[in-house]
């Protein structure tokens, strides 16, 4: 099961997400998301745990979303799959870009 851990303080460790997990069963992994694209390598404030146990990463779910770690109240879900078309969508084609039917028109 794949679990979203959003809000998490800049100062969040891997491993200390990993314990919080742990009491409620086998973590298989936890990744925490950053900016090492830009260079800085600072946290993204949410991260994933998987666990391999449905039950287990629902007690996680359960008794994790809401609490507080390191003054931040953490958000827990379980993580939506990924879609199927593949991020093929442009951005501007969602938000009624140039090759969109609502044009905008100027009043006169």
């Amino acid at each position: 099961m794949n679990i979203y851990v959003g809000n998490l303080s800049l100062e969040v460790t891997e491993e200390e997400l990993r314990q919080e997990f742990m009491a409620f069963g086998e973590v298989i992994s936890v990744t925490i998301m950053n900016d090492k694209y830009i260079g800085s390598g600072q946290s993204r404030g949410y991260g994933f745990v998987e666990m391999p146990s449905v039950s287990e990463g629902q007690a996680a779910i359960t008794a994790l979303n809401g609490k507080t770690l390191r003054h931040r109240t953490i958000d827990v879900i379980q993580a939506l799959p990924l879609s199927d078309n593949g991020g093929n969508v442009s951005y501007s084609h969602k938000r009624g870009g140039r090759y969109s039917r609502n044009v905008r028109q100027r009043i006169s």
